[in-house]
């Protein structure tokens, strides 16, 4: 079975969308700073959800593009929701979350984790691994542009 996620980024990224640095210099839920990952959102209507809650000024919203990526079910480690720490959720990320992305990141226990997005816990949010050694096998199109909807500025 294949899945679809998708990532949102500013334009002038899009040739380093997938090489993990921004997580890498900011870290990120479910990764410390020092450690590479893509954040994918289940859904492009998520990817927007979770680029919006990141920006600290709505008048950046100009510029962006989008890509679909598409992988195998079998490269995916899902966290199950017992194992998810009480906080998982907090604002700031909790050390936690991102302790559970960095030993998954350390150990290349899988190309993706999937684990819930604090936006819509409803939906998932996919970590892919650039270091893993099936990164090649998943296959990414775009970019394409996308317009954020001019009432969000």
């Amino acid at each position: 079975m294949t899945l679809q996620a998708y990532r949102l980024t500013k334009a002038i990224f899009a040739d380093r969308a997938f090489d993990g640095e921004g997580a890498r210099l900011n870290g990120g839920r479910w990764n410390p700073a020092g450690i590479p990952v893509v954040y994918l959102a289940d859904s492009l209507p998520l990817a927007v959800l979770e680029t919006l809650v990141h920006l600290e000024r709505s008048r950046v919203l100009d510029a962006f593009v989008w890509f679909e990526v598409i992988f195998a079910d079998a490269l995916v480690l899902g966290l199950p929701a017992e194992e998810l720490p009480h906080d998982w959720q907090a604002n700031p990320e909790p050390a936690s979350t991102v302790a559970i992305g960095e030993a998954w990141a350390r150990r290349r226990a899988s190309l993706l984790l999937r684990v819930p997005s604090a936006v819509v816990p409803q939906n998932k949010l996919y970590l892919l691994n650039p270091a893993h050694p099936d990164f090649g096998s998943v296959e990414i199109t775009g970019p394409f542009p996308f317009t954020f909807d001019q009432r969000l500025s």
